[in-house]
């Protein structure tokens, strides 16, 4: 094609009558014949460019064949940089999530691992047991999770009932925690050859599958209890549960059934409950909302219409209190007010 448009171009040129080609003209000639060509080679360039990306694939050529990388601090983690931890020997952290919130937070801190965990039945819905929660529930959670958390592996939780009668059932459900759910990878407990059968099935699906030993929640009833099965080396990693591992809750249950090798970092549901006692003693004493947290004021004829309509209706204490309250919000702020001392 770039062949014809310069044959084109010569046709052209050969229409000009030769006593009009001064010198001038004949290098504006060969300058047009340059820009000709010029041309012509990009926009051959760029279609043959167009055909080769079409038959490539969207992922960088380095990303598919060049094996794992070192993980930057904003980037999503994979199993390959996990197993990179591994071999490297450097500690991988896991810790629960199940909303918004706590995903953020997880995300903000650099942890590794975020699970969703049917642990949620107890911390997030207040059950007794990790029994009751349903497989449509622990999706709920997913899906606030993922939207939440960007950068660590997403490991979501397979709850009770929903992978024990078939592994063809366990398939089922972990292709849901991923598609509906928006997992990386599922979480199943036990380490019995059903549980073992259906972990291979579900890795054979194209699905990774992380094993869970040590306290196994969902065994209660068979166990008689919360206690930890395990109890070797090959129980390398911990999960330490997002409202343990924050001190979110102090109630005697939570304190009973809290694993013995959770940490508390810090009291959080202290920091809430005190918040809240606050929070109540400055509303019943009437200091909040105070003229710093009321930036709307109210027009005096409205305020006249509105006690007057009161008044009408007989309602003399509410016109009263509605004007009291009117000219408490549209007073200037006297200094120290909104700040009361504390008793």
């Amino acid at each position: 094609m770039m062949i014809m448009s310069i044959i084109k171009y010569k046709a052209r040129t050969k229409a000009i009558p030769r006593h009009f080609l001064t010198p001038h003209s004949l290098s504006l000639t060969r300058m047009a014949l340059f820009t000709a060509i010029s041309r012509a080679a990009l926009a051959h360039r760029a279609r043959a460019t167009t055909l080769f990306h079409r038959f490539m694939s969207n992922i960088p050529e380095n990303t598919v064949y060049g094996g794992p990388t070192a993980q930057t601090l904003n980037e999503r983690v994979t199993l390959a940089h996990l197993r990179q931890k591994h071999k490297k020997g450097q500690p991988i952290t896991v810790v629960t999530a199940y909303d918004y919130p706590s995903a953020v937070h997880l995300d903000m801190a650099g942890i590794d691992i975020s699970l969703v965990g049917d642990s949620a039945a107890m911390v997030v819905h207040g059950h007794d047991t990790t029994l009751p929660i349903s497989l449509d529930e622990m999706l709920v959670h997913c899906r606030a999770v993922a939207r939440g958390a960007k950068r660590p592996l997403l490991v979501g939780d397979l709850p009770f009932g929903s992978y024990e009668s078939s592994s063809n059932q366990a398939v089922d459900t972990a292709v849901r925690i991923l598609k509906e759910g928006g997992m990386d990878a599922i979480k199943l407990e036990g380490a019995s050859s059903a549980r073992i059968n259906a972990a291979k099935a579900i890795v054979e699906a194209g699905i990774a599958v992380m094993g869970h030993v040590g306290l196994t929640p969902q065994a209660i009833s068979v166990l008689g209890g919360f206690r930890p099965q395990g109890k070797n080396v090959s129980s390398a990693v911990k999960v330490l549960v997002y409202h343990d591992l924050l001190g979110m809750l102090q109630h005697p249950h939570h304190a009973k059934v809290t694993p013995k090798f959770c940490k508390q970092y810090a009291r959080v549901g202290d920091v809430i409950n005190e918040a809240l006692l606050e929070y109540k003693k400055e509303v019943t004493n009437g200091s909040f909302p105070g003229p710093a947290h009321t930036p709307y004021k109210i027009n005096d004829a409205y305020i006249n219409d509105f006690s007057n309509e009161l008044q009408k209706l007989g309602l003399h204490k509410a016109a009263s209190a509605a004007a009291e309250a009117a000219e408490k919000i549209n007073r200037p702020e006297s200094p120290g007010e909104g700040n009361p001392t504390s008793e």
